[in-house]
């Protein structure tokens, strides 16, 4: 039962079951009082929590954005690059998300720490206050009454009368508190029901705003990190395929290092031992130096360097040779010893100690001493062993037998080309196809005696046996630069331009078979061989360096690039001609384009947090692309070319052990089989790339934390209407968006509109519909 309600009536009888009533009710009060007390505590205390969470979740942002991924080589993947970028990414979506929690925290000051102290201070403190005026009137009416009753009755008439009022008006004027502290008293308990509980319900209004918003910037964030997600898949998968070329390259050199001394500009170089002459006390020492001799320049550099000292490097010097002379045992108390005259220095002789007797000798060799080697000190590049494979009539006949055999019978099986055939068997269907006699007689594609994974090892394991490379040596390094830097667009004509520096059988050759990985990516969502997968496989196998050495291992990656380029721009590299002159940049500096933006931001704009724009995904009507179920599923996880399309990731079935050899295209087997199988992202609107923005005077806008996309435009700004008209371009561009166009100056655009996007138009080039930064063009 609760409270009992305190009757205005008992004010006058003040009988004890009154007061017990009252004490109740105070007694409540000043629990109440206590609990709301501790509960402001314990919320300064919520506070000053998450004060301390956010200042760390800050300090983890910072350190997120302060470190930077050091690489390989002279060039990262645009996968890497994305990877390197996503540590400040992070940092952003936490520094976003603080700053949120930061609202949080002040709004718990202000719609419950106050209003609670408020409440504590003018409700409950006002009761306090009635309450010592109650107990005291209390207590002097009684004592008053007491003292009247006390008085005699032999008083007179005139001092009794006088008694009698003054009591009578003391007891009146305590009723009338009694009145009000009773009134006052009932009032707070039922004041405070919804004057503590609202401020509450702020709070957890405050809350949950919160963490709706950090589900909303989760929502926005995903699109970035499904994109993110297949960078990492890319650069896995590459990583494989690189890590199992440098163990094979290791083993080589474990195996016969003498043969795999990389070609250098000195004639010799390596550790000799020095010997340094003291005064007559000390004797002498010997101090090892990395030396280097050029021997027609007859130059001979010294730099002393000591491992155990944690690598200390001294000062080096430099002379030139006069003659070598080896020393014997006889003369000097060391082995392996021999002097060196120095023809600036008459009469100046160094001795020199080498680590074994044929480093010795090859020294020897190379400074022109006696007891040469008919060897070189440093061995020149080895090519590789000629195997029968040529480029010939045979070679294109094995070519078009085992495409057509795979056309036929197995396009769509799973892991087309990375699932590998038996090792005797490959080798026995080769030896079969280079016969002249034998090749004719195979009939491939009607033979269920040769399994299509057993026809793809055979064709792989033909080029990789041609003396040269399908894209030869001489062009390696020049193909591998333009996947190393540069917009889509211009890889694309770089490209371009060098496979028609090939000879023409190699181009001939390159042509039909680029052309079938073609339609083996167009069958990917059957045979999960999507454009980069390919390129994985046949990076190495079409391209590869003159001299095996971890540095052109760790250009693999831009191989597999340069392939996927190929097979996505099939129609345009081998069907079209390329321009007379190499790609060049453009010499003309266009203004800015606009940043992008997506419509989904612009409903958000009244919430008080930063949404992040991802500009990933374009809603119905925005796309100029078909549907997914027009459109051929190419490689969304390759970064040469961002072509909105459905992609599909997935760890391929690893092959059986007991069936299958190794094979260098399918590295990244082993580690499918300790990740979960199947991994899918059916997101149809994903490009890599972000907006078109060449390089410009004027400064770029302010640009939001995610993915270089600015705030939204207010509501009630519409941009200025374009109706439906031509437009001329004044300067060029490279489309660095799927959804975006390329042109060059001069260009005329047909039915161009505005665009929902602030700053850019829509228009139709060439048959295909896109975006164009407004500035760029001119409406005709």
């Amino acid at each position: 039962m609760g409270l009992q309600p305190l009757e205005f009536s008992d004010c006058y009888l003040d009988s004890p079951w009154f007061r017990e009533r009252v004490r109740a009710h105070e007694v409540e009060l000043e629990r109440t009082n206590k609990f709301i007390k501790e509960l402001i505590k314990d919320g300064k205390n919520l506070i000053a929590a998450t004060k301390s969470l956010s200042a760390a979740q800050r300090k983890f942002a910072h350190s997120l954005r302060d470190f930077k991924f050091e690489f390989i080589g002279d060039a990262e993947t645009d996968d890497e690059r994305c990877i390197d970028a996503s540590l400040r990414e992070f940092s952003n979506f936490l520094k976003n998300l603080e700053e949120q929690r930061e609202i949080m925290a002040l709004s718990v000051t202000e719609t419950l720490i106050k209003p609670l102290e408020k409440f504590r201070k003018e409700q409950l403190g006002a009761v306090k206050e009635e309450k010592k005026k109650f107990d005291k009137e209390t207590e002097k009416n009684y004592s008053l009454i007491d003292k009247h009753l006390n008085l005699s009755a032999k008083k007179k008439d005139s001092h009794l009368q006088e008694a009698d009022v003054q009591v009578e008006q003391n007891r009146q004027h305590f009723y009338e508190l009694s009145l009000e502290y009773v009134c006052k008293l009932q009032e707070i308990q039922e004041r405070k029901k919804f004057e503590f509980v609202e401020p509450m319900l702020s709070f957890f209004q405050g809350m949950f705003t919160f963490y709706h918003q950090g589900h909303e910037l989760a929502k926005d964030f995903n699109h970035y990190k499904m994109e993110l997600q297949i960078n990492i898949q890319n650069t896995r998968n590459r990583f494989e395929g690189t890590r199992s070329e440098v163990e094979e390259l290791m083993n080589k050199i474990r195996q016969n290092p003498k043969d795999h001394k990389r070609a250098s500009q000195f004639t010799a170089e390596g550790y000799l031992y020095v010997q340094e002459k003291r005064p007559a006390p000390f004797g002498s020492s010997w101090v090892k130096h990395y030396c280097m001799y050029r021997k027609a320049a007859k130059k001979f550099n010294m730099i002393p360097f000591e491992h155990r000292s944690g690598g200390k490097l001294g000062d080096g010097e430099v002379f030139f040779l006069r003659e070598c002379t080896k020393r014997h045992t006889d003369s000097i108390d060391r082995r392996f010893c021999f002097d060196v005259e120095v023809a600036d220095r008459p009469g100046v002789a160094l001795t020199m100690q080498a680590f074994s007797e044929e480093e010795r000798k090859q020294w020897l060799e190379a400074l022109g001493g006696k007891e040469a080697l008919l060897h070189s000190f440093n061995r020149a590049i080895v090519p590789r062993p000629e195997g029968s494979a040529q480029l010939d009539k045979m070679g294109f006949t094995i070519l078009k037998k085992c495409i057509s055999a795979v056309e036929t019978r197995g396009i769509n099986d799973q892991g087309l080309y990375r699932v590998v055939g038996v090792s005797s068997k490959v080798q026995r269907l080769l030896s079969l196809l280079m016969d002249v006699k034998t090749c004719n007689e195979l009939d491939l594609e009607n033979s269920s005696e040769w399994e299509v994974k057993t026809i793809t090892s055979a064709l792989k394991q033909y080029l990789r046996s041609l003396p040269e490379p399908l894209m030869t040596y001489e062009l390696h390094g020049d193909f591998i630069v333009p996947a190393k830097s540069g917009s889509p667009e211009s890889r694309v004509n770089a490209i371009h331009f060098l496979v028609h520096k090939l000879p023409e059988k190699n181009k001939e050759m390159l042509d039909i078979l680029v052309k079938h990985l073609t339609n083996v990516s167009n069958h990917s969502k059957q045979n999960l061989m999507t454009v980069a997968n390919l390129g994985v496989v046949f990076g190495p196998t079409l391209m590869r360096p003159q001299e095996e050495t971890v540095a052109a291992i760790m250009d693999l990656k831009f191989q597999n690039i340069v392939v996927e380029i190929l097979i996505e721009n099939y129609e345009k590299i081998f069907r079209t001609l390329p321009d007379a002159t190499p790609p060049e940049s453009v010499s003309q500096s266009p203004p800015n384009a606009p940043p992008r933006q997506s419509k989904r931001q612009g409903q958000r704009t009244k919430r008080p947090v930063a949404v992040y724009n991802l500009c990933l995904q374009l809603e119905d009507g925005d796309s100029p692309n078909p549907s997914k179920e027009d459109t051929p599923t190419s490689s969304l996880d390759s970064l040469s070319s961002p072509s909105p399309t459905t992609a599909t990731v997935q760890g391929l079935p690893g092959p059986d052990r007991n069936h299958l050899v190794a094979d260098g295209d399918w590295a990244s087997t082993a580690a499918s089989q300790t990740r979960p199988p199947m991994v899918q992202w059916l997101n149809p609107q994903s490009p890599t790339a972000l907006s078109c923005s060449p390089a410009a005077t004027p400064p770029s806008p302010k640009l939001s934390p995610f993915l270089s996309c600015p705030p939204a435009a207010p509501a009630d700004k519409p941009p200025e209407s374009v109706t439906s008209r031509k437009a001329r371009a004044v300067y060029p561009c490279e489309a660095e968006h799927s959804s975006e166009l390329s042109f060059e100056i001069g260009a005329i655009f047909e039915d161009v509109q505005t665009s929902r996007e602030p700053g850019w138009l829509e228009g139709t080039l060439n048959g295909k519909r896109g975006l164009i930064p407004q500035n760029y063009v001119k409406l005709l």
